[in-house]
């Protein structure tokens, strides 16, 4: 099933982030998923950051552009090496 539906969208990777923890490997992606039908419309881009490796929640937030999701991604990698705050999600 998730075979399939990846047939169906274009992802557009903005950053992959990879840190080292007592309690394992976390991985931090964001990027940009659009229908593939879309026809490279960045209208219908939905710009998301997966967190995975983590107990703590949220494991993924929303962005709604491309500078959103690059920022967001940072304040994501601040906040889970303590030197910032947790990130909000942008609203949509």
């Amino acid at each position: 099933m998730i075979g399939f539906m990846l047939d169906q969208m274009t992802l557009y990777p903005i950053a992959d982030d990879v840190l080292f923890a007592p309690g394992g490997k976390v991985v931090i992606r964001t990027y940009g998923v659009a229908p593939a039908a879309s026809g490279g419309s960045t209208d219908s881009v939905a710009y998301r950051t997966w967190v995975t490796g983590v107990l703590d929640q949220p494991r993924y937030w929303h962005w709604g552009h491309f500078e959103d999701a690059a920022s967001g991604h940072r304040r994501v990698l601040e906040w889970l090496t303590g030197r910032g705050p947790r990130p909000v999600q942008a609203l949509i």
